[in-house]
């Protein structure tokens, strides 16, 4: 039975974001990566961008880059979910993928996955296409940066 994540993943928290998406299930969402990242011994490490480099971003902007860590090491769901997170692939998708995967280990796997997502949301690491502002920041298929 699909989970309406709409108030519960706290989408009126972040800055900017249409007030519309609240009444959206965000489990029939497809985000997508805007970071790159790597492969460290079986896990993602998402490599956080600079500031943007298309405008001079506001002085917040780069405090809170200057603040925040730069390489955000994901575990092993957290990097099975990161994978599918390619624009395709429904949240929803992602979940019962991971139920299949882990077990019972993930449980409650959709609040799980709706929490991770969230927070890299807010750090601007993903985004929902046709909800999001995606400019230039999306990251090409590759897995990894040079």
């Amino acid at each position: 039975m699909p989970v309406d994540f709409a108030n519960s993943l706290g989408e009126d928290a972040v800055v900017g974001r249409s007030s519309a998406l609240e009444a959206v299930n965000l489990l029939d969402l497809a985000p997508v990566r805007l970071a790159a990242w790597e492969e460290v011994t079986d896990c993602v490490v998402i490599l956080r961008p600079r500031p943007c480099k298309r405008r001079i971003p506001p002085l917040w902007e780069w405090f809170r880059y200057l603040l925040s860590a730069k390489r955000i090491r994901l575990d092993e769901f957290g990097s099975f979910v990161w994978h599918r997170l390619d624009g395709n692939c429904k949240i929803e998708e992602v979940a019962h993928e991971l139920r299949d995967r882990f077990g019972p280990k993930v449980e409650p796997v959709e609040e799980r996955v709706g929490h991770l997502i969230r927070m890299l949301r807010q750090e601007e690491l993903v985004a929902y296409p046709g909800w999001d502002d995606l400019g230039s920041s999306l990251q090409s298929g590759s897995s990894s940066f040079p």
